[in-house]
């Protein structure tokens, strides 16, 4: 059997039955991506496998450095065979990395190529995959297609005027796409001329002259209908650590008038602002019966030279270390003293905060809805295999993984579906592995199987109300 072959991770007959019996079969609610709504809406065609796999990859861009492959090679003037030549170089490097896996699974799931990537074999594939990129049925909504995604929910912001998500709504391909709420530059105050550029956007979205937190809460609510209505159901919060502290209306309103006038606010100041603005978007979420979801613990652009060459999200952000239980347990505990708690799904990038995360959420489960309150999949830097079997075992050892929404892409790359095959794979693994060594009772096995298929879909179709 070739590398990629039917059972692939999966070490046991259990575990082989629950995949293929259970998980294999099941569609894909990809609830988080950072897919252009543009590209999906323009049905894009491929130039090439370059710009497909490596273009904005900085999962890729990080390992191609790191082997020494020159920036001119990575997000430079090369040309795109010369790039892939490169990735192919690096490839065999990538071993133990899940880049390794993925890249593999990509070929084999997408384009039905089962040889190694390496120097050898890199021009047949370059051409081979450019052929067929070249066909309508390697397009953009093709692809999302080829995988049964039902759902698929982008990243995007309140002043974005959602314009290409009502053009797929026009002409529908038979996935829904729609909208996730992101206020992250609502909250940016650090930066004051930024953020003033940012409210201009945001109240002309709005209709509403912006002058007062009052009218920033105006106009957020104006948007969050307008999100509503075109069918949003979640919000999604990029944080450093979570918000808790005390304030008052009044404390908010003098801090950002200051801003407006175009003064940078104190590190107390800052924390004010997010735990009231933080509040106030969760109050909205529930109103609207939405979830929401925080990704927190990522420490960004921190090689200076390398951001003022090439901004934000180019491969040079890491792992925070930001103490957070203090804070996230009062942040919920509020919300829930006042009865405006969502639906929430947590999301950690330091795998120190597992535990914590997993404690911190089911402190605040209600008996509502099952599940109410989730730790969420590996995410980033965890999204490989250790990191989802930690997710995993957190999340079994101190919840109910039965609960579990399971995976999400949090890719922009149209091709990265095979990690939602990537992930089942390994949770038929866990559930096989505890099974065959009398953990979890034989017996049971049409509970677990209805668990994987829970697991891998039906949990999110219903928890998401799709």
């Amino acid at each position: 059997m070739g590398f990629i072959n039917p059972d692939f991770m999966l070490q046991s007959e259990t575990a082989r039955r629950l995949f293929h019996s259970h998980a294999e079969k099941m569609p894909i609610i990809d609830y988080h991506c950072h897919l252009s709504p543009q590209e999906i809406a323009e049905n894009i065609q491929f130039r090439d496998i370059t710009q497909l796999w490596l273009g904005g990859d900085h999962y890729k861009w990080r390992a191609m450095r790191g082997n020494g492959v020159p920036e001119e090679y990575i997000t430079g003037n090369k040309s795109s065979c010369e790039k892939f030549e490169k990735w192919a170089e690096t490839i065999p490097y990538t071993m133990r990395n899940p880049l390794y896996h993925w890249t593999h699974l990509e070929l084999s799931r997408v384009f039905g190529i089962d040889k190694l990537l390496s120097p050898a074999t890199a021009r047949d594939i370059f051409e081979e995959c450019n052929a067929k990129l070249a066909t309508e049925e390697f397009r953009g909504q093709a692809l999302i297609r080829k995988f049964g995604v039902e759902v698929v929910c982008t990243t995007d912001d309140p002043a974005d005027d959602l314009r290409w998500h009502k053009m797929i709504l026009d002409k529908p391909f038979g996935t829904r796409i729609l909208p996730t709420w992101r206020p992250d530059n609502a909250m940016a105050i650090e930066n004051p001329k930024a953020y003033k550029e940012y409210l201009s956007k945001l109240g002309e979205a709005a209709g509403k002259e912006i002058n007062s937190y009052a009218d920033l809460l105006y106009a957020l609510q104006k948007r969050h209908d307008y999100f509503a209505s075109m069918g949003c159901k979640l919000s999604d919060h990029g944080l450093e650590t979570f918000y808790a502290d005390d304030y008052t209306k009044l404390e908010i309103e003098a801090i950002f008038k200051l801003v407006l006038l175009g003064r940078k606010p104190s590190e107390a100041e800052l924390s004010k602002f997010r735990s009231a603005f933080l509040h106030d978007m969760a109050v909205m979420d529930a109103s609207s019966g939405w979830a929401e979801q925080f990704h927190v613990g990522a420490i960004r652009n921190n090689n200076t030279k390398m951001f003022n060459e090439f901004g934000a999200d180019a491969g040079y952000d890491a792992i925070h270390d930001l103490p957070m239980a203090a804070a996230g347990n009062k942040f919920f505990d509020r919300l829930a003293s006042e009865d405006k708690l969502p639906k929430t799904i947590l999301y950690c990038l330091n795998p120190k905060d597992n535990a914590v995360m997993m404690t911190m959420a089911y402190n605040f489960n209600d008996g509502t809805v099952p599940g109410k309150m989730q730790f969420g999949s590996g995410w980033w830097f965890l999204d490989q295999e250790v990191g989802m079997r930690r997710q995993l075992d957190s999340l079994s050892n101190l919840g109910l993984l039965s609960r579990f929404v399971g995976m999400l892409t949090d890719s922009r790359s149209f091709i990265s579906y095979p990690r939602h095959e990537y992930f089942r794979r390994i949770l038929c693994d866990v559930l096989g592995k505890d099974v065959e060594e009398g953990k979890l009772p034989a017996s049971e096995m049409d509970f677990i199987g209805m668990m994987v298929e829970d697991i891998s879909y039906n949990n999110a179709k219903t928890y998401f109300d799709f």
